[in-house]
C-alpha cells in the first residue's frame, strides 16, 4: 500500500470485491483501508473498515482473525458518540464469538449490542440481537430463557414486521 493511497477508493474496491464473493481479498482491502484511514487520523472510519474486514473474514471462515480485528472498535464508536455503530461492532464481536463456540461471551456481547441499539433508538436491530441470544439459549435447551429473550426482542418494537407480530401474539399464550 502506498502512503498516498486513498482509503475511500480502497474501501470502494473492497466493497466490489466483497460483492463478487472474494472474501479473502475483500478482507485484505478493508484492512488496507483501515490502515489508511488510521494514518489520516480518522479512527472512526478505520473502525468501520475493521468491522467490514471482520465480516469478510467470517465469510472466509477465518473466525479467530474475524474476532481479533474488532479489538477496540466498540470503544472508538462510543468515544465518537455513535451508539448505533457501537452496537454493530458489539454484534460483530458476538457473531465471531458465537462462530468460535464461545457462546457465553457471545451472549455478553449481544447484550451490550442490544443496550447500544436501545440507546440509539434502533428497535429492529435491538430485536435482531435479542433473537440471537434467544437462539443460543434454545440450542442449549434452555426454553424458558430463550422465550424470555424472544419476548424482549418484540416487546418494544414501534413498527413490528408481520413475523414479529406473530411472535408477539404467540408469546401471549406462555404458561409461566
Amino acid at each position: 500500500m502506498s502512503e498516498l493511497a486513498d482509503p475511500k477508493l480502497i474501501s470502494e474496491n473492497a466493497d466490489g470485491v466483497y460483492n463478487e464473493g472474494d472474501f479473502e481479498n475483500a478482507a485484505r482491502l478493508y484492512g488496507e483501508a483501515a490502515s489508511a484511514f488510521q494514518a489520516q487520523g480518522n479512527a472512526v472510519a478505520a473502525a468501520e473498515m475493521k468491522n467490514n474486514q471482520s465480516v469478510s473474514l467470517l465469510q472466509d471462515k477465518k473466525l479467530q482473525q474475524a474476532y481479533d480485528v474488532l479489538s477496540g472498535t466498540p470503544e472508538v464508536f462510543a468515544s465518537a458518540g455513535d451508539t448505533r455503530r457501537q452496537g454493530i461492532a458489539f454484534a460483530n464481536e458476538a457473531t465471531a464469538l458465537q462462530a468460535l463456540n464461545r457462546n457465553d461471551q457471545a451472549i455478553e456481547k449481544y447484550l451490550q449490542s442490544g443496550e447500544a441499539f436501545k440507546q440509539a433508538g434502533e428497535d429492529q436491530m435491538h430485536s435482531s440481537v435479542m433473537q440471537a441470544v434467544a437462539g443460543i439459549y434454545l440450542r442449549r435447551g434452555k426454553i424458558s430463557e430463550s422465550l424470555n429473550y424472544l419476548s424482549a426482542s418484540v416487546s418494544n418494537l414501534k413498527n413490528p414486521t408481520l413475523r414479529q407480530k406473530l411472535i408477539k401474539f404467540l408469546l401471549r399464550f406462555r404458561l409461566w
